[in-house]
């Protein structure tokens, strides 16, 4: 019987994506062990998002096999939209959330989470009236709630000022080795050191 601790927690091999005509990822393979932090880097239209799509769920490969080894309320995802619900307030919408996953002393957690990203004395403002930079880091407390095994963040340094940047400098250095990471950015030099591995895209695909 296979030592499934051994196994990778997400593997591709020969993974294609298509749409009509357009060919966006093509025959990847790679392998992320549980623990570790996969860099994903490369130009705009390269297929970086995709790929994460893909991994988060949210999408099929055209051709090729993914398997990622966590069940849905394992992972967090932080793609370019925030999903979060603009008419509601930053603590309603993490209550929200918190309750769909089920988050054991959710009042506790989202306080926890809104003052460690600088929100707290946000928190009963809607969402419709902050700025980018403040969604964004009401977002990554979103994807950081239920504390997932597998992070998958497309650009997580968004809109962030130089203060929200390295908040979040430190909280991946925290989660690293506990959490498993697949981070795509344009900015690789600000969180290569927390790489296990890398793959870097060209344009139209990877290598």
């Amino acid at each position: 019987m296979a030592d499934t601790a051994s196994l990778p927690l997400v593997r591709a091999q020969g993974l294609s994506k298509r749409y009509g005509d357009k060919r966006v990822l093509s025959k990847l393979s790679f392998s992320l062990q549980s623990g570790g932090f996969l860099l994903v880097t490369g130009p705009n239209g390269a297929g970086k998002s995709t790929l994460l799509r893909l991994c988060a769920g949210l999408e099929g490969p055209t051709a090729g096999e993914l398997e990622v080894g966590v069940e849905r309320d394992e992972l967090g995802y932080l793609g370019h939209e925030p999903l979060l619900y603009r008419e509601l307030t930053a603590l309603e919408n993490l209550e929200l959330f918190a309750k769909l996953y089920r988050v054991p002393e959710r009042r506790d957690r989202i306080h926890e989470l809104l003052e460690r990203f600088g929100m707290w004395g946000e928190r009963d403002n809607r969402i419709s009236t902050y700025s980018r930079g403040m969604i964004q880091r009401v977002a990554l407390c979103r994807v950081l709630l239920h504390e997932p095994r597998l992070l998958i963040l497309d650009e997580p340094y968004t809109a962030l000022d130089a203060a929200g940047c390295e908040l979040l400098d430190a909280v991946l250095a925290e989660r690293r080795g506990n959490h498993t990471f697949l981070v795509s950015t344009h900015d690789p030099a600000r969180i290569e050191h927390l790489a296990s591995d890398r793959l870097a895209f060209a344009e139209g695909a990877a290598t």
